[in-house]
């Protein structure tokens, strides 16, 4: 079940976290065929559930959305939303964001996360998802491809375990904090900018979608509150397709641990700069750093530190 308010082009879903979920019996299908709205304030009702196309702002910029609704199957509501909104990763200056929240429930397993998607054409089909974990509520746990994170690091005044693994034909990076974020103050292009400086992410990446919401996997009597949110993308010239050096708009800076087989520092211009990867199985690129100590997280990961 996954509850994503989309936020380029807000699409809002009322009643996402229903005070009692067992409570609610939902309708088997919403209809015969899809619906779609693209209004400014179009919404539809199906099985507990107000769903809504909600356009704030649309005359202050360019853009469109819509949101078309499948309908409820398997106790899952199911819709999809198609924006004309994406940007560049590398013309993006800052995306800050506050968020306020509270979960309460009996055996909750959930998270709370910002949802960003990406493409290389700036169309709706996604190559990568990037996953802000605000936190993982009673064991919940990210995709992974190896089992183990493969980096951490601080952002916005926390640490972050880096998780990395596919999701049918999407790569998904998902952030996970190592401590409830219950009140979160940070810009969210502090996340990308490592991605791009340091895992491979390319920063002609276009980005379409930025979500917020939670994911309840099991609970009940679950309530999900949110007491404050605001999320905003300022976005400029390009500088360079794999994304721009130093500390972000925001000031908040960005540093990497990871767990200790060193290796010996070389230098020269096919040697990776400081955070990229210099190894790991299966690794076909640079070996050596330019800058900073090669040190393998995993078997499968290796980065300048």
């Amino acid at each position: 079940m996954k509850f994503i308010l989309s936020l380029v082009g807000l699409t809002a879903l009322a009643a996402a976290a229903p005070s009692n979920i067992r409570d609610i019996e939902p309708t088997r299908t919403l209809e015969k065929r899809a619906t779609t709205l693209c209004g400014q304030w179009d919404s539809v009702e199906t099985g507990g559930y107000t769903i809504y196309n909600n356009l704030w702002g649309k005359d202050s910029g360019s853009g469109s959305q819509c949101l078309t609704v499948d309908g409820i199957s398997n106790s899952l509501l199911k819709w999809s939303t198609t924006c004309a909104s994406a940007v560049r990763v590398s013309t993006i200056s800052s995306i800050p964001s506050k968020w306020q929240w509270t979960y309460s429930g009996s055996g909750v397993v959930a998270n709370v996360a910002y949802d960003l998607f990406s493409n290389a054409d700036c169309g709706t089909t996604p190559e990568f998802e990037i996953m802000i974990w605000l936190s993982a509520i009673g064991g919940a746990g990210p995709i992974s491809a190896t089992g183990s994170a493969i980096a951490t690091v601080t952002i916005s005044g926390a640490s972050w375990k880096l998780w990395k693994g596919t999701n049918s034909q999407m790569t998904v990076f998902s952030f996970v904090a190592e401590s409830a974020q219950n009140n979160f103050s940070g810009d969210l292009n502090d996340f990308i900018k490592y991605l791009t400086q340091s895992q491979g992410y390319s920063g002609s990446q276009c980005l379409y979608s930025i979500g917020a919401g939670t994911e309840p996997f099991v609970g009940s009597d679950t309530q999900f509150t949110t007491t404050g949110y605001s999320v905003s993308l300022s976005a400029g010239s390009s500088g360079s397709d794999e994304g721009s050096s130093g500390d972000s708009d925001s000031g908040s800076q960005t540093t990497t641990t990871s767990a200790a087989q060193a290796q010996p520092t070389a230098t020269g211009t096919n040697c990776a700069g400081i955070w990229g990867q210099c190894g790991g199985e299966g690794w076909t690129g640079a070996t050596c750093c330019s800058q900073g100590t090669c040190t393998s997280s995993n078997q499968w990961y290796s980065q300048c530190i």
